[in-house]
Order: structure tokens, then sequence, then C-alpha cells
């Protein structure tokens, strides 16, 4: 199961997908979560302590791994495309509450035609956890679309498009639909959280097809209480963790 949370910034993308991960690991499951977002804070929902999360250096910004990976430096503008990174999940992931966690961080100066080494580096690793077949992997995806201009997540299973009940989330399901079938994921499901009473409801069954919904994830302040503590949406609301769950199932029976 390859799955890759997107959704525009804002709308709970990192508490879906933190949460997701943990039910995955409550069944025993090896579970991958990777954080590919700049502003990262995945391993906040995830449960991490922030000492620990201070001290992990995102992938992208390990220039010298980089370098030694694809052979690219000040004096060689040539590099491999293809650099050795099956290691690094197990090297540099680190796991809290039965999740392992990789902090890839995101190419900020490349845009949509970037073909530099760290992009090259992130493409590669995100390709080689499609092949990790035992693993549960979840990308917690930068907000916007870039990463699909850039190709990024191609080979993922399928795309879960966060939205909140408003018309500027559902044109982002919408793009995030149409660019994941350029890139050959057929499979493009919705969650819709912050979902406050029944016309939010009404408004969400009127916009996205039966068949993309998945389920909603109500307003809930356990989870703002969580944030605001740094602690892990998961043990702060099991109302939350229950609708997610259902989620999960539906995600299984797919």
């Amino acid at each position: 199961m390859k799955i890759a949370v997107t959704g525009k910034g804002g709308v709970g993308k990192t508490t879906f997908a933190a949460t997701l991960a943990r039910l995955y690991a409550e069944e025993g499951r090896p579970v991958l979560a990777a954080d590919v977002d700049p502003d990262a804070n995945l391993g906040l929902a995830l449960g991490f302590d922030e000492e620990t999360l201070d001290s992990i250096v995102p992938i992208s910004r390990m220039r010298k791994l980089v370098e030694e990976r694809t052979g690219a430096n000040s004096q060689n503008q040539f590099y491999t495309l293809n650099p050795k990174v099956d290691d690094i999940p197990d090297t540099y992931g680190k796991v809290c509450n039965g999740v392992r966690m990789l902090v890839l961080g995101t190419v900020e100066t490349g845009g949509g035609g970037c073909v530099c080494p760290e992009h090259v580096m992130l493409k590669r690793i995100i390709s080689n956890l499609v092949l990790r077949r035992e693993d549960v992997v979840i990308l917690d995806m930068e907000a916007g679309l870039e990463h699909l201009g850039r190709g990024t997540t191609s080979g993922m299973d399928a795309f879960v498009v966060v939205i909140e009940p408003g018309a500027r989330s559902v044109q982002t399901y919408k793009n995030v639909k149409r660019l994941a079938n350029d890139l050959g994921v057929k499979q493009v499901f919705v969650v819709a959280n912050k979902v406050r009473n029944e016309d939010d409801e009404q408004f969400i069954i009127s916009k996205i097809p039966a068949e993309d919904l998945l389920g909603m994830v109500h307003y809930n302040t356990d989870v703002i209480d969580a944030d605001r503590q740094g602690k892990s949406p998961y043990d702060f609301s099991k109302k939350v963790t229950d609708e997610i769950r259902a989620i999960k199932e539906k995600i299984d029976r797919q």
C-alpha cells in the first residue's frame, strides 16, 4: 500500500497522514511515513519528541550525502541519475509508535522542470519506497501541486486529497485528479476534513463523486489541543481516530 496524501495548505494533511500511519502500525504492519513538506511537522503528529525532531536534517539538505551518492559537486556538473538509496530509510529513518519516519524535505530552488541533484535524489528515494513491497508507505506531501509537476509521486498506488468544505479545496481535488491521471495514477480519493455540520456534509456530497469520497473527519477541538501541546492527535481524540479508522478500512477494501 503506497499512498500520497496531498491538498492545499492548512487542510489537515499531516493530521490525517500521521493518524493513518499509526493505525496501520497498530495492526503490526511495517509502516514508513515520509515527510515531503518543507514545513516538516509530521514527526510531532506521529508522537516524536521535539528534541529528537530537532536533531533530524532533511535528506534534501544533506549536501555531502547528495554529493556522495550523485557525484555532483562544484567542480563536477555531471551526476548519476540512478544513485544508491536503498539503505537510506533504515539509516536515516527514526522510529516512534511503530512508525519509521523519513524526513525528505523538498527542493527549494527547483521549478516544474528541475533536474538538480537534490531532486534526482528525492525522486529516486520515493521510487525505491514503492519497491518496499511489504511496507505501508505514506507520503505527507507539500502543499500545492508542485510535486505533481515534477513527477515525484508517479508510481504511488493512490492519492488521497484532503479538503475542507470550500470551493478552493474542491478545485485542488480536481487539479490533483487531472495531474495524477497524467502520471498514470488512476485512484484519487478525497477525505473531507474540518466538517462542522450538515450543511458542510451536503456541500461535500454535492461536489465530490461518491466513488472518490472516502469519508469525512469532523471539526474537533481535541486536534487543536494536541497541536498546541505538540502531541499526536491519535493520542488525543478517539472520535477523530475512529473516523480515520473507518476511512482506512474503506481504503483497505479498495
